[in-house]
């Protein structure tokens, strides 16, 4: 598929395209220099974290490698990259807000793996609009374990899962399709250093394991979504308007993060990853007709 460079959003046909597949890619969204840069800066907080990671089983990893948006500033500069946001736009609308950020990291040999799922069934939001973004900082293909889609499923009912806590499944809870999954019509999201590629909330979405030799996948999602949308949560959930205004006060709005020690980062960072984890996946949403 022919790689777009998105310097100033979505054309109607791209839109057009999301909506009817429930997925997009890939686009173009930094330069060499940028993923070098932002590649580096991943590469020196996981090292720095080496002892935490190492200590935890893939499905425990979000404590590290999730929110970061929040307490790191080159992670919040990806979040806030203009052409990111003018993609997001294209589909959300002015007012943005940064909702969630993950990496999804697989080491040449790792076993793990994302189970098939649906994103919707446990964010609890509504109305549950809201836009992935997945944005590679390494080459994220077949054989490392890119993300893998199934087209038009964000148009159907909404599809049991189960949580089956499997310790290789990267998902927190190891959440997976219920259901048999005919994995003959996936498509693959191939992506190169500096491409993204756009999901749906509600499209049937996994990933296989890396079985390449020497090809680290390494990439983060960014959940983008409106003022307006609300969580149901035990406490007030959390974002960062990215673009436009917020006239709803659905989320507490936290600044940009600034530098600080590794020692204050960590603990903010702790703090913030409870605070959302206690609000997400408590009870299972369900889809609206």
């Amino acid at each position: 598929m022919t790689t777009t460079t998105a310097r100033s959003g979505l054309t109607d046909a791209q839109r057009q395209q999301f909506e009817r597949d429930g997925y997009l890619s890939p686009l173009r969204v930094f330069e060499d220099s940028e993923v070098k840069h932002y590649l580096s800066c991943y590469m020196d907080y996981t090292a720095r974290n080496k002892d935490r990671l190492d200590a935890l089983k893939p499905n425990q990893k979000y404590q590290v490698l999730s929110e970061t948006h929040f307490v790191l500033p080159w992670v919040y500069k990806i979040a806030t990259h203009p052409r990111i946001l003018d993609v997001a736009e294209s589909l959300l609308g002015p007012n943005l807000l940064a909702w969630n950020t993950n990496w999804f990291s697989k080491m040449p040999g790792e076993n793990s793996y994302v189970g098939w799922h649906q994103d919707g069934t446990y964010w609890n939001l509504n109305p549950p609009t809201v836009v992935t973004a997945w944005v590679a900082l390494a080459p994220s293909i077949s054989t490392n374990g890119c993300l893998r889609v199934m087209p038009g499923t964000h148009t159907q009912p909404m599809i049991p899962q189960r949580e089956t806590y499997i310790p290789e499944n990267a998902l927190s809870r190891g959440q997976e399709i219920a259901v048999e999954v005919k994995e003959e019509h996936a498509v693959d999201l191939n992506l190169q250093p500096g491409e993204m590629s756009l999901h749906h909330i509600w499209i049937v979405h996994g990933s296989n394991a890396n079985i390449s030799r020497d090809t680290p996948r390494i990439g983060i999602a960014i959940r983008y979504t409106r003022p307006e949308v609300k969580q149901e949560s035990p406490t007030k959930p959390l974002a960062m308007l990215v673009r436009g205004r917020d006239g709803y006060g659905n989320f507490d709005v936290l600044p940009p993060p600034k530098s600080i020690s590794d020692a204050e980062q960590t603990r903010a960072h702790k703090e913030i990853v409870d605070r959302i984890r206690a609000g997400i996946m408590t009870t299972a949403a369900r889809k609206p007709a």
